[in-house]
Protein backbone atom coordinates (compact mmCIF):
# COMPACT_ATOMS: atom_id res chain seq x y z
CA UNK A 1 0.00 0.00 0.00
CA UNK A 2 1.47 3.54 -0.97
CA UNK A 3 2.51 5.84 2.37
CA UNK A 4 0.14 7.67 3.73
CA UNK A 5 -2.81 6.02 2.09
CA UNK A 6 -4.36 4.18 4.96
CA UNK A 7 -5.65 5.74 8.52
CA UNK A 8 -6.88 3.97 11.28
CA UNK A 9 -7.14 6.73 13.72
CA UNK A 10 -10.95 7.06 13.44
CA UNK A 11 -13.56 5.19 14.48
CA UNK A 12 -15.18 3.82 11.16
CA UNK A 13 -18.89 5.83 9.71
CA UNK A 14 -22.07 3.97 10.19
CA UNK A 15 -22.10 2.96 6.47
CA UNK A 16 -18.86 1.18 6.82
CA UNK A 17 -19.13 -0.40 10.26
CA UNK A 18 -22.14 -1.62 8.84
CA UNK A 19 -20.21 -3.16 6.13
CA UNK A 20 -18.08 -4.44 8.51
CA UNK A 21 -21.02 -6.03 10.76
CA UNK A 22 -21.83 -7.59 8.08
CA UNK A 23 -18.76 -8.68 6.71
CA UNK A 24 -17.99 -10.39 10.91
CA UNK A 25 -21.98 -11.97 10.32
CA UNK A 26 -20.61 -13.61 7.04
CA UNK A 27 -17.85 -15.09 8.99
CA UNK A 28 -15.03 -12.95 6.52
CA UNK A 29 -11.98 -11.81 8.38
CA UNK A 30 -11.28 -8.38 6.48
CA UNK A 31 -10.98 -5.01 8.17
CA UNK A 32 -12.26 -1.93 6.49
CA UNK A 33 -9.59 0.09 5.70
CA UNK A 34 -9.95 4.01 5.60
CA UNK A 35 -8.14 5.83 2.84
CA UNK A 36 -7.04 9.45 3.64
CA UNK A 37 -7.94 10.35 -0.25
CA UNK A 38 -11.34 9.31 -1.92
CA UNK A 39 -11.59 6.35 -4.11
CA UNK A 40 -14.42 6.92 -6.38
CA UNK A 41 -13.36 5.52 -9.04
CA UNK A 42 -11.47 2.15 -9.56
CA UNK A 43 -8.43 3.62 -10.86
CA UNK A 44 -8.40 6.15 -8.20
CA UNK A 45 -8.62 3.04 -5.53
CA UNK A 46 -5.95 1.26 -7.71
CA UNK A 47 -3.79 4.15 -7.18
CA UNK A 48 -4.70 4.50 -3.29
CA UNK A 49 -4.19 0.76 -2.42
CA UNK A 50 -0.90 0.41 -4.70
CA UNK A 51 -2.74 -2.33 -6.78
CA UNK A 52 -3.35 -3.40 -10.43
CA UNK A 53 -6.92 -1.65 -11.00
CA UNK A 54 -8.59 -4.76 -11.95
CA UNK A 55 -7.99 -5.68 -8.55
CA UNK A 56 -10.99 -3.31 -8.14
CA UNK A 57 -14.43 -5.60 -7.38
CA UNK A 58 -16.43 -2.28 -8.13
CA UNK A 59 -20.45 -2.49 -7.34
CA UNK A 60 -22.24 -1.02 -9.99
CA UNK A 61 -26.10 -0.83 -9.66
CA UNK A 62 -28.59 -0.52 -12.17
CA UNK A 63 -32.45 -0.55 -12.53
CA UNK A 64 -34.23 -3.39 -15.02
CA UNK A 65 -36.07 -1.52 -17.15
CA UNK A 66 -39.35 -3.29 -17.46
CA UNK A 67 -39.69 -4.75 -13.54
CA UNK A 68 -37.89 -1.77 -12.04
CA UNK A 69 -36.09 -4.16 -9.30
CA UNK A 70 -32.17 -3.17 -8.51
CA UNK A 71 -29.37 -5.16 -10.13
CA UNK A 72 -26.39 -5.54 -8.77
CA UNK A 73 -22.81 -5.78 -11.42
CA UNK A 74 -19.67 -6.51 -9.10
CA UNK A 75 -17.25 -6.15 -12.03
CA UNK A 76 -13.58 -5.79 -11.88
CA UNK A 77 -12.40 -2.55 -12.08
CA UNK A 78 -10.60 -2.96 -15.91
CA UNK A 79 -13.76 -4.24 -17.44
CA UNK A 80 -16.36 -2.91 -18.61
CA UNK A 81 -20.00 -4.16 -17.77
CA UNK A 82 -21.40 -6.23 -21.00
CA UNK A 83 -24.61 -4.58 -20.14
CA UNK A 84 -26.10 -7.16 -22.76
CA UNK A 85 -24.54 -9.92 -21.35
CA UNK A 86 -26.76 -8.87 -18.02
CA UNK A 87 -29.95 -8.01 -19.70
CA UNK A 88 -29.43 -11.99 -21.35
CA UNK A 89 -28.98 -13.98 -17.75
CA UNK A 90 -31.59 -11.61 -15.89
CA UNK A 91 -34.06 -11.90 -19.09
CA UNK A 92 -35.25 -8.07 -19.97
CA UNK A 93 -32.74 -4.70 -20.27
CA UNK A 94 -30.98 -2.61 -17.56
CA UNK A 95 -30.83 0.25 -17.31
CA UNK A 96 -27.91 3.10 -15.50
CA UNK A 97 -29.49 4.33 -12.22
CA UNK A 98 -30.27 7.24 -10.86
CA UNK A 99 -28.46 8.24 -7.32
CA UNK A 100 -31.59 8.70 -5.37
CA UNK A 101 -32.25 4.79 -6.79
CA UNK A 102 -28.89 3.17 -5.89
CA UNK A 103 -29.14 5.04 -2.27
CA UNK A 104 -32.65 3.26 -1.74
CA UNK A 105 -31.89 -0.20 -2.83
CA UNK A 106 -28.39 -0.37 -1.84
CA UNK A 107 -27.75 2.32 1.41
CA UNK A 108 -25.17 4.01 -0.11
CA UNK A 109 -23.93 6.59 -2.38
CA UNK A 110 -22.21 5.89 -5.65
CA UNK A 111 -18.46 5.84 -5.36
CA UNK A 112 -18.81 3.89 -2.11
CA UNK A 113 -21.48 1.07 -2.82
CA UNK A 114 -20.39 -2.00 -1.22
CA UNK A 115 -21.18 -5.46 -2.41
CA UNK A 116 -23.12 -6.60 0.65
CA UNK A 117 -25.16 -5.23 3.78
CA UNK A 118 -27.88 -3.67 1.17
CA UNK A 119 -30.80 -1.80 2.49
CA UNK A 120 -32.85 -4.12 0.28
CA UNK A 121 -32.50 -7.54 -1.44
CA UNK A 122 -31.10 -7.17 -5.49
CA UNK A 123 -30.38 -9.38 -7.63
CA UNK A 124 -26.67 -10.03 -8.32
CA UNK A 125 -24.01 -10.64 -11.02
CA UNK A 126 -20.50 -11.42 -10.33
CA UNK A 127 -18.03 -10.98 -13.02
CA UNK A 128 -15.85 -14.21 -13.08
CA UNK A 129 -12.55 -12.69 -14.54
CA UNK A 130 -11.74 -11.69 -10.42
CA UNK A 131 -11.16 -15.20 -9.91
CA UNK A 132 -7.52 -13.86 -11.99
CA UNK A 133 -6.50 -12.42 -8.38
CA UNK A 134 -5.90 -14.56 -5.07
CA UNK A 135 -7.77 -10.84 -3.15
CA UNK A 136 -9.35 -7.74 -4.36
CA UNK A 137 -10.77 -4.77 -2.79
CA UNK A 138 -14.21 -3.66 -2.71
CA UNK A 139 -16.06 -0.32 -1.59
CA UNK A 140 -16.49 -0.29 1.98
CA UNK A 141 -19.88 1.93 2.66
CA UNK A 142 -17.87 5.30 1.55
CA UNK A 143 -15.32 6.65 -1.26
CA UNK A 144 -12.69 6.83 2.07
CA UNK A 145 -13.75 2.72 2.31
CA UNK A 146 -13.01 -0.58 1.59
CA UNK A 147 -11.39 -3.82 1.73
CA UNK A 148 -9.24 -7.00 0.91
CA UNK A 149 -11.51 -10.40 0.09
CA UNK A 150 -10.60 -13.33 -1.98
CA UNK A 151 -13.03 -13.52 -4.90
CA UNK A 152 -13.84 -17.04 -4.13
CA UNK A 153 -15.31 -15.83 -0.75
CA UNK A 154 -16.57 -12.64 -1.89
CA UNK A 155 -19.04 -14.68 -4.45
CA UNK A 156 -19.81 -16.61 -1.43
CA UNK A 157 -21.30 -13.87 0.82
CA UNK A 158 -23.27 -12.15 -2.12
CA UNK A 159 -24.72 -15.09 -3.09
CA UNK A 160 -24.60 -14.28 -6.93
CA UNK A 161 -24.71 -15.12 -10.31
CA UNK A 162 -20.86 -15.70 -11.94
CA UNK A 163 -21.05 -13.96 -15.24
CA UNK A 164 -18.42 -13.21 -17.76
CA UNK A 165 -19.16 -9.30 -18.02
CA UNK A 166 -16.78 -8.42 -20.80
CA UNK A 167 -13.50 -6.63 -21.45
Amino acid sequence: MDSGSERSDRALPASAQRVQDALAAAGVESRIVQLTVAARTSQQAADALGVDVGQIAKSLVFRAASSGRAVLVIAAGDRRVDEAAVAARLGEPIERARPEFVREHSGFAIGGVAPLAHARPMRVFLDASLHRFDVVWAAGGTPHCVFPIPPGRLAAIVVGEELDLGG
